[in-house]
């Protein structure tokens, strides 16, 4: 592809964030396009559910992080964040889908109250909390957590781990005042630094910051 391919969004997403970090590692050409949630008819022209973020291409426009991060993998091969092998290919697969089903999911029930001044019942407090123990000692039983999640190379599913777990620490922290992160998956953090550490993470984070400080000044007005 020679068309510089855009990636719609806002930096305070993680799953926007997920797919930048995925194309700042691979070295791919992209623009960025400042896109918010919105059931627009125009929004939904691109995105049919109204959510961020999305891909445009040449050939059009796809939504859906996992499904752009599989798509981004199949057009620029190299360098490779995913492995080569077909079973452990699978794996960081399953690790995805298990830090967006398992963790982020249950978790995004808590943010509303956790970072934007909402309220969230007690009953979905206590069963969020045990979905979560849950998912996190699971993780613990599939994460390798040695150089990275699954391994010694870097993987989409390092991506989409640096952005969903402080989430969960973060959310977890301002709701039970208790780190669940550090509780359940001690291996966690020092990760989550490594990862940090790397420029093209460290770029990304710079411009959540950024975004989110616009945002909160925003709101204040």
């Amino acid at each position: 592809m020679t068309t510089p391919i855009a990636l719609c969004g806002f930096s305070i997403s993680n799953y926007y964030n997920k797919v930048k970090l995925s194309l700042l590692e691979k070295q791919i050409p992209f623009t960025e396009s400042l896109v918010y949630p919105s059931q627009k008819e125009e929004m939904l022209a691109e995105s049919p559910m109204g959510k961020v973020p999305f891909l445009r291409t040449p050939r059009g426009v796809l939504s859906e992080s996992q499904v752009i991060t599989e798509f981004i993998e199949e057009s620029w091969p190299e360098p490779a964040l995913f492995p080569r092998d077909i079973f452990e290919r699978a794996q960081c697969r399953e690790l995805i889908e298990h830090l967006e089903l398992h963790l982020e999911l249950p978790a995004r029930r808590l943010y509303s109250e956790a970072f934007f001044s909402g309220s969230v019942s007690d009953e979905v407090k206590q069963e969020v909390a045990i979905l979560l123990e849950k998912g996190l000692k699971s993780l613990e039983r599939r994460a390798r957590f040695a150089s990275y999640l699954g391994g010694d190379s870097l993987t989409h599913a390092d991506c989409a781990a640096w952005c969903h777990l402080p989430l969960v620490s973060q959310a977890t922290r301002k709701i039970y005042g208790r780190d669940f992160l550090d509780e359940f998956l001690p291996d966690a953090k020092p990760y989550l630094k490594r990862i940090g550490e790397r420029p093209h993470a460290q770029k990304v984070n710079d411009d959540r910051k950024a975004a989110m400080e616009a945002y909160m000044s925003k709101a204040k007005k």
